[in-house]
């Protein structure tokens, strides 16, 4: 069975770059708009990783990281930040959200792979 990731962010164009560096690789991918519809995807689908950005409308990264957390089967799901946000207080903001990982846009689709490897294998 394919490692399915969920990937969260209201640019599409972003959720298309990221969706075909992940399906290239081997990955299962769904992808959500915000974090409002990354809950519903959670509810239906079963996933090994949850790769969201941190600025987003009707529910932003950290919202989402905190729901996900607070859901009893969801509280070991590794979540990766992929945002442009790269200061250290928003790093550890997440950190203390549940974050499990923090990359900066714009991906290198080598260090992207790199980082869902060492987390979902």
């Amino acid at each position: 069975m394919d490692k399915k990731i969920l990937i969260v962010d209201d640019s599409s164009s972003m959720r298309e770059m990221v969706k075909l560096t992940l399906l290239e690789a081997g990955y299962g991918v769904v992808e959500a708009e915000n974090g409002e519809d990354a809950l519903s995807q959670l509810a239906q689908h079963r996933f090994n990783m949850v790769l969201t950005d941190l600025n987003m409308p009707v529910m932003n990264g950290m919202e989402l990281i905190r729901s996900i957390r607070q859901e009893e089967g969801h509280k070991f799901l590794p979540i990766v930040m992929l945002t442009t946000e790269s200061e250290i207080s928003k790093k550890e903001e997440g950190r203390s959200a549940g974050a499990n990982g923090w990359l900066v846009k714009p991906f290198v689709p080598e260090k992207l792979l790199m980082v869902v490897k060492k987390v979902v294998g």
